[in-house]
């Protein structure tokens, strides 16, 4: 059986709950933060917690996007969001648009292919939907990670992020 046949839209609505879930638990702790610790250099392949999350956000903003047929030439940036009070807004806004996306979306849409340019190398690529839809709660998992483990260490741990706390709760 293929990849495609296990996966339904009714897994995608679930996996996205479990995504904000998660990245509020996290949102929550980093607000508690100064802007000097938000801001801060640290060893984060963004750089510091503001820049990894405007990566994560700006990840969520262009692959939804690109499902919808449009193909940004650019990801946002740092100085697009430049408080966490900006970035939190612009995230609500964004999930609304995903959840909209997501009540749409049919167990045949995941298997739609779609074109787009990549930003970085300007080169058209065709995907499926679902392992694009796959990428993008994995790209969440790994910056959430980073960022929970930062702020762990500067004493505002989100808790439990494990899918497993998401379904017992």
């Amino acid at each position: 059986m293929s990849a495609a046949a296990l996966v339904t839209s009714e897994y995608f609505h679930w996996l996205f709950d479990y995504n904000y879930w998660a990245r509020d638990r996290l949102l929550e702790q980093v607000a508690k933060l100064t802007e000097a610790e938000y801001v801060a250099p640290r060893a984060l392949d963004y750089g510091s917690i503001r820049g990894t999350l405007v990566h994560w956000l700006a990840g969520e903003c262009i692959w939804l996007a690109r499902w919808l047929g449009e193909s940004p030439d650019r990801l946002m940036a740092e100085a697009d969001l430049p408080t966490f009070e900006v970035l939190r807004a612009r995230w609500a806004t964004e999930e609304q648009k995903m959840q909209s996306f997501l009540s749409q979306l049919t167990d045949e849409d995941l298997a739609r292919s779609f074109r787009y340019v990549s930003t970085r190398t300007k080169e058209e690529y065709t995907n499926l939907l679902w392992p694009t839809m796959a990428h993008l709660v994995n790209h969440g998992t790994q910056h959430r990670s980073e960022i929970a483990l930062t702020l762990t260490q500067l004493g505002h741990s989100p808790g439990d992020l494990d899918l497993i706390v998401y379904l017992n709760r």
